[in-house]
Order: C-alpha cells, then structure tokens, then sequence
C-alpha cells in the first residue's frame, strides 16, 4: 500500500512559507540594505521609530482587506471606517480619560454595524462590492462629519500611552500590529473554519453544494475586517496627538497594494495574512526611502500604484506560459 497520501497530508497540514511571503521578505531586505547606502537617515531610529507604528496601522488595515479580498470583493470604506473610528476615540472623550473605554465600545459598536450593513448590501442585495462600500465609505464620512464638525479633539493621554509606551525598545502598537497577524493568521490557515473560509471564497457555489453557509462566512469577512479597521483607528488615534477628520485616505489604495503584494488573488480564495502584514512593512519603508530622497508627495503616491501593478504582474501574470518560455519550449522541441 502505498504511503504517497499520508505524505502529502502531512506536507500539507504544515504552516508553510508561502510564495507571497518569500518574495516580500526578499523585497524588504533588499529595499533595507538599498536605504542604508542610498537613503541612511531613512533607516536611523529616529526614522524607525516613526514608522514602525503607521506600518503596524496598516498591516492590520491590510488583514481587514485580506479577509474581503479573500471573499473576491474590495473594501472602499476603509477611508471613512478609520476616520470614524478616529473621530469617536478622540472626540468622544476630549481628553478625559475616564470617557475613553465607551468611546472605544461605541468604536466598536459602529464597526460591527458598518460590517453588517457591507455584508448585506453584498450578500443580499447583490451589489457589486466596490459600489457598495463606496456608498457606505460616504455614510460614514457623513456620520462623522454630524459628529465632530470635522474637526477632532486631542487624544486623550491614557490612549497616547497605550499606543506609544515602549517595551523592549518597540512602541505598544507594534506589538499590536504582531500579535493581531498572528491571530488572523493562525486561524486562517490552522483551523477548519480557516479552510471552510477559503473554499467559499475560492468558489462560493462549490462552497454551499457541500452544505457550508456562505452567505455567513461573506458577511463575516466584511464584519471582522471592519473590526481591524477600527482596532487600527483606535491605535492612530493614539499615535497621533493631534489627527485629522481624513486619516483614513492614506490608507485605501495601500491596503489593497500590500493584500496583492502579499500574493493574496484578488478574485479571491486562498490568502496570506502574514504576508500582507510584511508588506505594510515594506510600503512604509519604501515611502520613507523616497521622503528622505526628496521626492514630492505627488510620485510618492506613484511609486505606490506602481508597487501595486508590480504586485499583480508578479501573481496573476502566468510567466511560465510568456512568449518567452513558449518560444524556448519550441526550440528545445525543434530536432536534431
């Protein structure tokens, strides 16, 4: 009898480095060694330190959008998810600390709601996912707008320690970034309800012949996803002492740049949290690279859409089918 199955199951079952990950991680210590002679002070602890806890925000942003990307949909309402979230944290309490932990509830709250309301419009209605969240990205720009004028308050000090104390020489939000990653990532790709997730977004109507909820496991990729967004409102809040009505801009086109980035297909199925996570390490670094080169905000934002284009040519393009492998596949057929 043969042991070829066991084998692979075994093989299979274990946590694997995915290809998404092996190439992000090439890329970030090639861009690293490159901002060390080319860029020094994009790479001193000063500069670090700056970054570090915007690439924590936005590697759990990115999880968020991993999770919908998975389901084969985009999430628009990133933008208006962490501004909202920004504005409750932060203008809820107006610096009274003792108001902080149900402005954060009330965060929260409007997440899950906001989840709830993306997962019907899609699931239900049959909207097309991008559509959809644009409109819901507009509500929530108009609830905070109602709430706080558009202009919000200080943080409040409890939450500025909570975000910026160090452990270890690493500020809080970092490890926060961390363990979230880990969590996403282990329960995607180490629990049956990671790969029941999977097999719905890679094909939804296979996914509900076999008995699995779909319509559940859709609507809960945009309720968590909100729950990141707000969970990385709730960090930015604290970082920054003083944030816009807008922080969440900055923040929709690179979530999605570091989910492709990451190897995650974007007609969804099988996703790499972890992978998504490095690459937010990899974007901030390569937009700290070009600030310290000096290069206006304007080709900043380019070098990010090209970071994105790059991330699609490197995934969905099938190089080994090219021009160029079939012509050398015809020469090595050719006789003698």
């Amino acid at each position: 009898m043969s042991t070829t199955p066991a084998r692979e199951l075994k093989r299979s079952a274990r946590l694997q480095i995915s290809r998404g990950m092996k190439t992000v991680m090439a890329g970030t210590i090639i861009l690293y060694i490159a901002s060390a002679f080319l860029a020094p002070t994009s790479v001193s602890k000063v500069a670090q330190m700056g970054m570090l806890p915007f690439a924590a925000c936005l590697a759990i942003v990115g999880l968020g959008q991993t999770l919908v990307i998975q389901q084969g949909g985009i999430d628009l309402s990133v933008a208006g998810a962490v501004s909202l979230t920004v504005v409750i944290v932060t203008w809820g309490p107006d610096r009274h600390d003792n108001r902080l932990i149900p402005a954060v509830a009330a965060a929260f709250g409007a997440a899950i709601i906001t989840g709830l309301i993306n997962g019907y419009l899609i699931t239900k209605t049959k909207l097309n996912s991008i559509v959809a969240t644009l409109g819901v990205n507009a509500l929530l720009y108009g609830v905070m707008m109602g709430l706080s004028g558009g202009s919000p308050r200080r943080t409040t000090d409890r939450l500025s320690h909570f975000a910026n104390d160090k452990t270890f020489g690493l500020p809080h939000s970092v490890y926060f970034g961390v363990i979230l990653a880990i969590i996403v990532t282990v329960l995607l790709k180490r629990t049956v309800f990671g790969r029941r997730f999977e097999a719905v977004g890679a094909n939804p109507h296979a996914a509900y012949a076999t008995g699995l909820k779909v319509t559940r496991y859709q609507i809960g990729a945009y309720v968590s996803a909100q729950i990141l967004y707000c969970a990385a409102g709730v960090i930015l809040g604290g970082v920054i002492s003083q944030p816009t009505a807008y922080q969440g801009d900055d923040y929709v086109l690179p979530s999605v740049a570091i989910v492709v980035l990451g190897g995650t297909s974007l007609l969804g199925g099988r996703g790499f949290p972890a992978a998504s996570a490095l690459a937010a390490l990899f974007l901030k670094q390569l937009d700290m690279f070009v600030l310290s080169l000096g290069v206006p905000y304007g080709v900043r934002t380019i070098v990010i859409s090209l970071s994105l284009m790059l991330g699609i040519a490197l995934y969905a393009v099938n190089w080994k089918s090219s021009n160029f492998h079939l012509k050398k596949r015809d020469k090595e057929l050719q006789p003698v």
